[in-house]
C-alpha cells in the first residue's frame, strides 16, 4: 500500500454519501440549514441585547426553551415511533421555517418587544428537536449498519462546520447588513432542509406501534430498563457533560488568567468545534472498531484527561499578569488551553459517533424514536447541570478548580462504569444488544 493510499484510508469515509443518495440529500440539507440556525442563535442574542442591554435577558432564550425542548424530545420520539417519520420531520420543518420567518418579520417591522422573540425561538427549538429525533430514527433505514459509524463522523463534521461558520457569518452579516437581513438569510438557507426531507420515501416504524401518550412512554421506559448498554451510554454521556463543560468559565478565564478578552473567549469556544471537525476528518478507520462500548469509555476518559489538562494550564498560569488587550495576553497559556480543548472536542466526537451507532443499531426500529427522544433529554439536560456544577465549583473565584476536579471525576467514574458494566465493556458491533 502506498503512503498516499494509506493516508486516504484514515481520512473521513464518504461511502454513506455515495451509497445512499437519500442520506446525502438529508445530510447536505441538514448541514446547510444548521449553518443558518447557528446564525439566528447569534443574531437573536445580539437582537435581545440591543433591545435590553441585559445579559440575563439573552441567557433566558435558552432557559425559556429548556423544558419545552425536553418535552418535545420525549413527545417527538413517540411521534416518530407511531407515524411516518418523513411526514413528522416535514411538518416539524414547516413549523421551524415558519418560526424563523416570524423572527425575521419581528425584526423587519421593528417590533421592540421581547416576548415575540422568546415565543418564536421556543417554537423553533421545539420543532427542531422533533426534526432531529425523527431524522436520527430514519438513518438506519437509509444505510446499512456497517456505514453508520461513518455517517456519525459525517454528522460530526457538519456540526463542526455549523458552529464555526454560522456564528462567524452571523457576525459579519449583522455588522454589515443588519439583524433583519441576517434572519432572512436563515429563512433562505433553511429551505435546504426541505429538499433532504421531501425526497425521502415514506418511512413507517416496523413492528408494534403505540399512539403518542402515556402508554407509549411507559413502553419506551420499560424497554430502557431492559437495555443496560443503552442506559450505560446515556449515563457516561451525563458524566462527561456534567463535569466537563467549562464553557461558562471562558469569559472569566480570559479576563483573569489568560488575558485577551473576547478574542480569547472566541478561540477557546471555537477550539472544541475544530477538534470535532479534525477527528471527523481523520475518521476513516472508525468503522473497523467492533467494541463500541469500550471505545466510548476510552473516548470519555480521554475527554476527562483533556478537561483536566485545561485546568492544569489554568493552574500554571496563576500569578502571571495579563490584560484584556491582545498585547497583554498570555499566548503560551492560551495555546495550551486551546490544545486541551481541541482534544476534548475530538474525544467527545468519537464518543458521540459510537453512542449514536449503538443507539441506531441495537435498538429495534419501533423504539428508535423514543430512545432518541430520551437521549435528547440527556443531551439537553447534561450541559445545563454542567453549568450549575461550574457555577458552584467556581465559588470564590478559584477558576482552575472546576476543570481539574471535573476531569478527575470523569476519568474515575468512566473507569468505574466500564469495570462494573461488563455487557457495555464487551459490546460487539457485529452482535449488537441493547
Amino acid at each position: 500500500m502506498s503512503a498516499a493510499s494509506g493516508a486516504r484510508r484514515h481520512l473521513i469515509d464518504l461511502s454513506p454519501l455515495r451509497e445512499s443518495p437519500a442520506f446525502a440529500r438529508l445530510w447536505a440539507g441538514n448541514a446547510i440549514a444548521g449553518v443558518g440556525n447557528q446564525m439566528t442563535v447569534v443574531a437573536v442574542g445580539l437582537h435581545i441585547y440591543e433591545l435590553t442591554g441585559s445579559t440575563f435577558a439573552v441567557a433566558m432564550v435558552g432557559g425559556v426553551a429548556l423544558v419545552p425542548m425536553i418535552i418535545a424530545g420525549l413527545y417527538g420520539g413517540m411521534l416518530a415511533d407511531a407515524f411516518d417519520r418523513r411526514l413528522v420531520a416535514m411538518v416539524s420543518a414547516l413549523i421551524a421555517w415558519g418560526s424563523i420567518a416570524g423572527i425575521a418579520a419581528v425584526a423587519w417591522f421593528g417590533i421592540d418587544l421581547l416576548w415575540p422573540l422568546y415565543v418564536l425561538t421556543c417554537i423553533n427549538t421545539i420543532a427542531s428537536t422533533i426534526i432531529g429525533t425523527s431524522r436520527q430514527a430514519i438513518l438506519p433505514r437509509l444505510l446499512p449498519a456497517r456505514l453508520l459509524p461513518a455517517a456519525g463522523a459525517l454528522s460530526g463534521m457538519s456540526v463542526g462546520i455549523m458552529v464555526t461558520v454560522g456564528p462567524a457569518l452571523a457576525g459579519v452579516l449583522v455588522a454589515f447588513v443588519g439583524i433583519p437581513w441576517t434572519y432572512t438569510v436563515d429563512v433562505i438557507l433553511f429551505t435546504a432542509a426541505f429538499l433532504g426531507i421531501a425526497t425521502l420515501p415514506a418511512i413507517r416504524p416496523e413492528g408494534e406501534t403505540h399512539r403518542p401518550g402515556l402508554r407509549s412512554l411507559i413502553s419506551g421506559l420499560s424497554f430502557l430498563r431492559r437495555a443496560p448498554n443503552i442506559r450505560a451510554s446515556y449515563l457516561i454521556d451525563i458524566i462527561a457533560m456534567t463535569f466537563g463543560r467549562p464553557h461558562s468559565l471562558f469569559p472569566a478565564v480570559a479576563a483573569v488568567l489568560l488575558g485577551g478578552g473576547a478574542i480569547t473567549v472566541g478561540i477557546l469556544t471555537a477550539a472544541v468545534a475544530v477538534g470535532t471537525m479534525i477527528s471527523s476528518l481523520f475518521s476513516g478507520s472508525i468503522g473497523a472498531v467492533r467494541r463500541h462500548g469500550l471505545a466510548i469509555g476510552y473516548a470519555v476518559i480521554t475527554y476527562g484527561a483533556s478537561i483536566l489538562a485545561f485546568g492544569i494550564v489554568l493552574v500554571v498560569s496563576l500569578g502571571q499578569p495579563v490584560t484584556a488587550e491582545l498585547s497583554g495576553a498570555n499566548w503560551l497559556a492560551i495555546g495550551g488551553a486551546t490544545l486541551a480543548l481541541l482534544g476534548a472536542g475530538a474525544a467527545d466526537n468519537v464518543s458521540m459517533i459510537y453512542r449514536n451507532t449503538m443507539l441506531l443499531v441495537a435498538v429495534p426500529d419501533n423504539m428508535r424514536g423514543r430512545m432518541q427522544g430520551i437521549f435528547t433529554v440527556v443531551v439537553s439536560g447534561g450541559p445545563r447541570v454542567g453549568d450549575l456544577y461550574i457555577g458552584l465549583a467556581a465559588l470564590g473565584a478559584v477558576l482552575w478548580f472546576p476543570p481539574v476536579l471535573g476531569g478527575l471525576l470523569i476519568i474515575a467514574l468512566a473507569a468505574v462504569l466500564l469495570r462494573f458494566q461488563p455487557t457495555f465493556r464487551h459490546y460487539d458491533a457485529l452482535e449488537p444488544t441493547p
